[in-house]
């Protein structure tokens, strides 16, 4: 298959708070992730990866290079490209905590972005949301619920629904499982499985947890003080590091065996 996603000699640079110096967050990196892949991007905290995550979704804006999407730049993009841009990459965040509205229960939550961005019928709305919710192993019965009434596993389980809503191409999981208890961990890793196949998505998956990135990706990046130092796929990063620096960083935590 070819590629979904091509980032360009990316540069993302932040201003200090009083503008006298300058942070570069992302350093000249170009990346290729292939249609129905999931790509992990590695690295300890601060060194790049959710700056970009939010620049691919816009986000946080790009000081220089290009991202291009199924053969599009998202930089230079026709009204239609830009209506469709968002519902085709979408977004689960770190804390299932905060990234859900406490106010609006669960069936709200999902309907709302078939609300902004389609013209189904509210009975198509409700087939969709039924589908959705179904889709990340969660009963009809949640829908009537607010956030505050589940686990973090659960919560998180309903971003991921809120995510899938508007059955997206790509999908950017950014630290999705770091704040859940372990044994929930591998409920959700699971289910990004499960839905790559299901749903045909490709997912980016951002983490700094070595097993989990072991047990899911094809490839993996490893990003390093905001440059790309070292890609390859997920076998050859494990057992064969180019990189001084990956090589430490796969030996700062045990790594599991896996049959």
């Amino acid at each position: 298959m070819g590629n979904i996603l091509d980032i360009k000699n990316l540069t993302v640079e932040y201003k200090s708070s009083n503008n006298d110096s300058i942070v570069t967050a992302i350093d000249n990196v170009s990346i290729s992730i292939k249609e129905g892949e999931i790509y992990a991007l590695a690295g300890e905290s601060g060194c790049g990866k959710s700056t970009l995550a939010k620049a691919i979704t816009k986000l946080v804006p790009i000081t220089s290079g290009d991202i291009i999407f199924n053969g599009k730049s998202i930089l230079n993009q026709s009204k239609n490209d830009k209506n469709e841009y968002p519902q085709n990459v979408q977004m689960v965040f770190q804390n299932p905590y905060s990234s859900l509205n406490p106010k609006m229960k669960v069936g709200d939550i999902l309907k709302e972005p078939l609300d902004i961005n389609t013209n189904y019928s509210n009975a198509r709305k409700k087939t969709i949301v039924k589908e959705a919710i179904d889709d990340v192993g969660l009963k009809e019965s949640v829908l009537d619920l607010y956030p505050h009434e589940f686990s973090g596993g659960q919560r998180q389980r309903i971003a991921i629904a809120r995510a899938i809503i508007l059955n997206p191409k790509f999908l950017i999981a950014d630290e999705p499982v770091s704040a859940l208890d372990a044994s929930i961990q591998a409920q959700i890793i699971n289910l990004f499985k499960d839905l790559r196949k299901h749903r045909n998505l490709t997912i980016l998956f951002i983490s700094h947890d070595l097993n989990v990135i072991r047990y899911l990706a094809d490839r993996v990046g490893v990003m390093y003080f905001g440059k790309l130092i070292e890609e390859n796929d997920t076998l050859t990063i494990f057992n064969f590091p180019r990189q001084d620096y990956t090589k430490k960083l796969l030996g700062s935590s045990p790594i599991l065996k896996t049959n």
